[in-house]
């Protein structure tokens, strides 16, 4: 055994399936002893027939920094996309490592373990043609671009033809693999219009199982109405009524000897780049065979029924618990504490929640005004990651502010025998982050953790939402209250923000202050130089007022060349202190800019006590008589407000 731990890195797709389960507990029993760290990447692609959910999820896979493994477990025949297994194939090989597939010959340089699938399917549907004399048959498949579902397949037409059994199309069902493609095969059999058939063989148990189920909510009885064969003999399979007959693959095995394999390999020994197992054809009471006795035995099946029930109440009770809490949470902290408050309950040693450093607005380019859009979609992950919420051994941790997204673990591991599942976190294609659960049975064994992992994921996006409403909100306030040209308040600001202010002046019986401040020649700087000079001017004097403003003043543009000043608790001396300051940059702003006109102004400075009687309204009035005299007195103005 080598000192540092081998590192394995397994791809795969629904991992709360029969078939990966138990491919996956050969795997961890496997690497518990024998100093080995299994980080799965895992999607639920397929699941909810909805194509930009299944980018969110097998965007896990562009996570993987394969320099971090020594070897891969590549469950590719789990994944319905094409596309995502031939970039997973392409990577793995281009990387160089050793590489483990199950039922498939189609990488000759990868390590295949398998059963002969062919053979297997040959024997199930001579069973039912030769032995059972059926004739009618139909054929619920897996996806046939899996290598397993068309071996299987092409078993089922090779039968049909050696026994001259014509072929209707409208007798084959292509799924998934998925539990729910019995049901919709039995749908589509009965919508056909044609007789019933004598037989349904399906490609795994999963569909068989469903088959058989929603055939008996139609009223046919199985097997006295109708056989049906499954493949795979899992547990569910076994223990079902009628008991399915099957075909016994060693799968918990087949997780043992890739991880055999890798180990061989790693330590410079030669290994057969094909190894088969046996299967084995289990003839049972869904095909009208006699029954065989229960594996398990029945006390060990009710215990184990029993403790799922039991296991499958407390998850539900944990998720509606969860639910419930989170759609009270309005900011992202807030939803780490809730979920960091449920952890405990599902079992696990450590679980991270790890978020792309940009998550609100999920931005990956340049062009910022993609990130202020709240539609903008990123499907990769950011280079570097946040972690804000780090649960460990039942305590929640100080948030990982910053670590980088190679690393994939936010807090490396510190020896070997660690089991790491990575699930993603997105709402439909839009990428959000990820979730590191570590040592717990949760994430392959309840049938609650991906809808968990969703619900995480939606509380997360209607977070990023509510950020892009109150950013919404805060931009639809600005234009309301904000004049674009000069930055300061309109009007509409100037109301809203002195009111309160005179108020608290009238009650403590400050002093106010308010300038009126009027652009002199604004008309004919327009009229001469053209309008972007006359904004231009504008934006300037709006510059030097604004600085003037100190602690306890606002300022704001009134109308067109119309400027307000107010202040409280501002004396004579200090209000000539404005004014002169004002004055004194006016001069200093026309010897940087050198224009051909100069920016020049007239104010009117007003103090009084804020009263019952003394309104803001009229205070503003009697400063605006003030600098209207000044505009007046002004010799060289040619711009005088007439009556």
């Amino acid at each position: 055994m080598s000192k540092n731990p081998i590192n394995i890195v397994v791809i795969v797709a629904g991992i709360d399936e029969e078939y990966q389960n138990n491919i996956i507990s050969g795997i961890n029993a496997y690497a518990k002893v024998h100093n080995m760290n299994v980080s799965y990447f895992a999607s639920f692609g397929g699941v909810l027939s909805n194509s930009r959910y299944d980018k969110g999820e097998y965007n896990i896979y562009n996570l993987i920094n394969l320099s971090k493994f020594d070897a891969a477990i590549l469950m590719t025949n789990t994944i319905g996309s094409t596309e995502e297994r031939e970039n997973i194939i392409s990577e793995v090989r281009t990387s160089g490592m050793p590489a483990i597939v199950f039922d498939c010959n189609d990488y000759p340089d990868f390590y295949n373990i398998s059963i002969d699938n062919f053979k297997a399917m040959e024997d199930m549907v001579r069973h039912i043609v030769n032995d059972h004399g059926k004739k009618c048959v139909n054929f619920v498949s897996g996806p046939l671009i899996n290598p397993e579902a068309a071996e299987r397949y092409r078993a089922f037409l090779s039968v049909m033809e050696e026994n001259n059994i014509p072929i209707d199309k409208r007798r084959i069902f292509m799924g998934e693999f998925r539990g729910v493609d019995g049901k919709r095969a039995v749908s589509k059999f009965i919508k056909s219009g044609l007789k019933m058939p004598d037989a349904i063989i399906c490609a795994n148990d999963a569909m068989a199982i469903t088959t058989i189920s929603a055939l008996e909510k139609h009223g046919y009885r199985v097997p006295e109405d109708i056989l049906v064969t499954g493949f795979d003999n899992t547990y569910k399979a076994r223990n079902y009524s009628p008991e399915v007959s099957s075909v016994n693959r060693p799968l918990y095995d087949i997780g043992v000897k890739a991880c055999e394999v890798i180990e061989n390999l790693l330590a410079g020994k030669e290994c057969d780049k094909n190894t088969i197992l046996e299967a084995e054809s289990i003839f049972s009471e869904s095909c009208g065979c006699v029954s065989v006795e229960l594996v398990d035995g029945f006390e060990e099946y009710k215990k184990k029924t029993f403790r799922g029930i039991e296991e499958c109440n407390s998850h539900i009770s944990v998720l509606n618990r969860m639910t419930t809490n989170l759609a009270e949470a309005v900011t992202i902290d807030g939803i780490m504490e809730i979920i960091g408050g449920f952890i405990e309950e599902i079992n696990c040693e450590k679980f991270y929640v790890c978020l792309c450093s940009d998550w609100q607005s999920t931005l990956r380019e340049k062009d910022k005004s993609k990130s202020e859009d709240v539609n903008f979609v990123s499907n990769t992950y950011s280079a570097t990651m946040t972690a804000p919420l780090v649960w460990e051994k039942g305590v929640v941790k100080n948030p990982i502010t910053f670590f980088k997204r190679r690393e994939m673990h936010p807090v490396p591991l510190e020896d070997g025998g660690n089991i790491s599942y990575f699930l993603p976190l997105h709402f439909r294609e839009r990428c959000l982050g990820y979730c590191v659960i570590i040592n717990s049975d949760f994430p392959i064994k309840s049938m609650l953790c991906h809808t968990i992992v969703m619900n995480i994921s939606n509380s997360i996006e209607n977070i990023r939402k509510l950020y892009h409403l109150n950013n919404a909100i805060e931009e639809l306030d600005k234009l309301y209250v904000i004049d674009p040209l000069c930055n300061i308040y309109n009007r509409n600001g100037f109301i809203r923000e002195s009111d309160p202010m005179f108020k608290e002046a009238m009650k403590n019986g400050y002093n106010i202050m308010i300038a009126f401040i009027d652009m002199d020649g604004l008309k004919m700087i327009n009229d001469n130089y053209g309008h972007k000079e006359g904004d231009y001017a504008i934006q300037k004097l709006a510059g030097i007022i604004s600085e003037c403003c100190q602690e306890n003043c606002i300022c704001a543009r009134f109308g067109g060349d119309e400027f307000i000043f107010f202040g409280y608790d501002i004396d004579e001396e200090e209000a000539e202190e404005i004014k002169m300051r004002i004055n004194q940059n006016i001069i200093n702003i026309n010897k940087i800019i050198c224009k051909p006109y100069e920016i020049s102004a007239s104010m009117g400075f007003y103090i009084g006590t804020a009263s019952e009687d003394m309104t803001l309204f009229k205070m503003i009035t009697k400063a605006d008589e003030i600098m209207y005299e000044q505009k007046k007195r002004k010799k060289n103005s040619r711009y005088l407000r007439r009556n």
